[in-house]
């Protein structure tokens, strides 16, 4: 199948207008000289919906479907404290004239840093007009948000529930999409990539990536580095594919035990604590390529990819693509351990 056959199937699908694309792919011509690796990155920090990222792809097919239908009003979702894909949910409400109640989980240990509850993300789900509740992590985080999804409906409100990350067989739907942009990008830059590297977490990007690169008949390897504890992971992301492909009425095209790689090497001491090769990731790639990553997801994903480089798990002569999910954001409410 080429790009172009592979979008017009994707265009079936209702879809909200959210992002800026195509995102730009770029050389890393900085971070690929100190390698001594053929480096490229491709934008989607740059999405635009309240300083981009990655959940803006997934919001356009996930709220496109219900807003198709007249079927809401009021959106909950759940995430981190930190949570990118809420910013970019609360944006999106804005944009689209539509409630947004944020059900956020504190993962973080009271001596996380000073500004982590009230900076970053949290300041623009505020300012964004987001009703937010934060609750503790003890395991009730989507209940809670079922719960509240049920109770505004009997209150007459249309409220949907968006699982964390748009991770959903429609938002996965974004990422396909995605897969034949970069196609059409490498076609066009001469760029031949066998690598693909990035954050992985509620699994619907990799599994939307891997998907469509299949689809496509390209020879990619997809890395997922993980940003939480991995045991998981594939199981998760192989039930998003799964979800996928019915979707889109195709037969199996990813053989999970060969096409699912997820990487949990680079977590360190748990979710959203800083680690210094994350540090050295954000360091390196601010000062040789002029580009912001973040400390939960990008950073250490960063971190993967320059170590699965120098450990030669990925050889240096091979085009290698790095996809920036955004989050920079949450910079600013690490400012005691980046500082």
């Amino acid at each position: 199948m080429t790009d172009i056959n592979l979008v017009d199937r994707l265009s079936r699908f209702a879809r909200v207008d959210l992002c800026h694309l195509p995102t730009p792919l770029e050389p890393m011509a900085g971070l690929g000289r100190h390698l001594g690796a053929r480096l490229f990155i491709k934008r989607d920090d740059a999405t635009g919906l309240a300083m981009g990222g990655n959940k803006a792809r997934k919001l356009e097919f996930e709220l496109g479907r219900w807003i198709a239908d007249d079927a809401i009003d009021t959106i909950v979702t759940v995430g981190a404290v930190q949570s990118n894909h809420a910013r970019q949910t609360a944006a999106a409400a804005a944009r689209l004239g539509l409630r947004c109640e944020l059900l956020l989980e504190d993962r973080q240990p009271a001596s996380a840093d000073s500004a982590y509850r009230r900076s970053g993300n949290v300041l623009l789900d505020h300012l964004l007009g987001a009703a937010m509740t934060v609750v503790p992590a003890d395991g009730s985080l989507e209940t809670r948000a079922r719960d509240r999804v049920a109770a505004l409906r009997t209150e007459g409100r249309r409220a949907v529930y968006i699982p964390g990350g748009a991770s959903t067989a429609f938002g996965a739907i974004g990422y396909v999409l995605c897969a034949a942009e970069l196609a059409a990008q490498c076609r066009t830059m001469g760029v031949r990539p066998r690598h693909v590297v990035h954050a992985t977490g509620s699994g619907a990007t990799q599994a939307g990536l891997v998907t469509g690169l299949k689809l496509l008949g390209m020879d990619v390897r997809v890395w997922g580095i993980c940003h939480g504890p991995p045991p998981s992971k594939v199981d998760r992301i192989r039930a998003r594919v799964e979800d996928l492909e019915r979707a889109l009425h195709i037969a199996q095209v990813v053989d999970p035990a060969v096409d699912l790689v997820t990487v949990g090497d680079y977590i360190g001491d748990g979710y959203g604590v800083p680690t210094d090769a994350m540090r050295e990731a954000l360091a390196l790639v601010a000062r040789l390529d002029g580009i912001l990553l973040d400390p939960v997801y990008t950073g250490k994903a960063m971190a993967g990819l320059i170590d699965l480089i120098r450990t030669g798990r990925i050889p240096a002569d091979e085009d290698v693509i790095f996809i920036h999910t955004g989050g920079a954001p949450g910079l600013f409410a690490y400012p005691d351990s980046l500082g």
